[in-house]
């Protein structure tokens, strides 16, 4: 079952990204390098609840 997750800039801290990630292949939090049109660069994001 896939899981809605929400991604948030390392950076500035604005939630920017809506996704789904499968719990079961992956139980730890996701970190993706994402573009953060708050910070106009590509920073890291990680998964907040």
């Amino acid at each position: 079952m896939r899981t809605k997750i929400t991604l948030a800039c390392t950076e500035c801290k604005q939630r920017n990204y809506n996704t789904t990630k499968e719990k079961k292949n992956h139980p730890d939090r996701m970190e993706t390098k994402k573009y953060c049109r708050f910070c106009k660069t590509h920073t890291l994001h990680k998964e907040t609840k």
